[in-house]
């Protein structure tokens, strides 16, 4: 194991393990505090390499943005290993933060980081104008983008997070019937459970459970202490819960479309914004050049990059 990767495991357990442990005591936000060490090893990036400006991604960029030399981007709290948001509101590290990194020494401004009250206000905020973007990744879907437009640079499945052994048997949505399903409030997960539930009671079969929580920690917490039998989520984010949990949960469910057609997530823009043209040149860029492989690899995301960017690749 390298130095590089000894360091991203440090952070992601010190700023998981918190926000589990804020949770359980219910004393704080979607955001846990931290230890002012902790907090500078969370916001320390991935060691790469540094990159030039372009000029003419430069001059591609709004007026505002590039006067200021400040771009804004949401998020809705930790999702890692994408996003491990501080209790600060602005402070995120993850392979997110590292590929805003590079993104921002692309274009030549500082991408900032502003926590938002979960996805439906992350949404509403970039299409009122109040933030410019979110990197993401957040899954994109044909109702999504009425509102938006999405830059996708990653694959996502759908998966379980059961405890281990999986004593429910809960192995696909048709196993869910009469089951407490976890699932983050606001997410397309939400609308798949929720429907599955309705094709529960539709076959004489009891109702799906559903539980809808903010965050993700919230989620996989209540799986822990026994209060959902399952959670619902992106299988990257859910990997890392189950290696993190000390052999206490297992993933479920994998290999299966679960509801879903191909998913694909990346960055939210509000609707034909001139961002769009930036942001695909500049991935494309970041792909072409190995920077955006380098970040995938150093969080353990190999499996779900795409060897170039796309705009609104999502389907129902």
């Amino acid at each position: 194991m390298n130095n590089a990767t000894i360091r991203r495991s440090s952070r992601l357990a010190v700023a998981v393990t918190s926000a589990v442990t804020c949770l359980s005591l219910a004393a704080c936000g979607s955001n846990p505090p931290q230890s002012e060490g902790a907090r500078k090893d969370a916001e320390k990036s991935a060691d790469q390499p540094a990159l030039e400006k372009d000029p003419k991604l430069n001059a591609m960029l709004p007026a505002k943005i590039r006067e200021s030399k400040k771009l804004v981007s949401v998020n809705n709290g930790s999702f890692p290993p994408y996003e491990i948001a501080g209790s600060d509101g602005h402070s995120l590290s993850g392979a997110t933060a590292d590929l805003a990194t590079a993104l921002g020494q692309l274009l030549g401004v500082k991408i900032t980081h502003v926590t938002a009250d979960g996805l439906p206000s992350s949404l509403t905020g970039i299409k009122a104008g109040r933030y410019d973007m979110a990197l993401g990744p957040i899954g994109d879907f044909k109702d999504r983008q009425v509102s938006n437009d999405f830059v996708d640079w990653v694959q996502e499945y759908v998966v379980f997070a059961v405890h281990k052994g999986n004593p429910k048997k809960i192995d696909s949505l048709d196993s869910t019937c009469g089951k407490r399903i976890a699932v983050m409030a606001g997410g397309s997960a939400e609308g798949v459970i929720k429907h599955q539930s309705e094709e529960c009671t539709t076959s004489g079969q009891p109702a799906v459970k559903v539980q809808s929580y903010k965050d993700q920690p919230g989620s996989i917490l209540a799986v822990k202490s026994g209060r959902a039998d399952a959670f619902f989520s992106s299988q990257a984010p859910l990997t890392y819960f189950v290696s993190q949990s000390k052999g206490e949960l297992e993933l479920a469910g994998t290999g299966k479309s679960n509801g879903f057609d191909d998913l694909y997530q990346g960055a939210v823009i509000p609707k034909n914004s001139p961002l769009k043209e930036v942001l695909v040149k500049a991935l494309t860029k970041l792909m072409d050049d190995g920077t955006y492989a380098s970040i995938m690899k150093d969080w353990d995301l190999s499996d779900n990059t795409l060897d170039k960017p796309g705009v609104n690749l999502g389907g129902s």
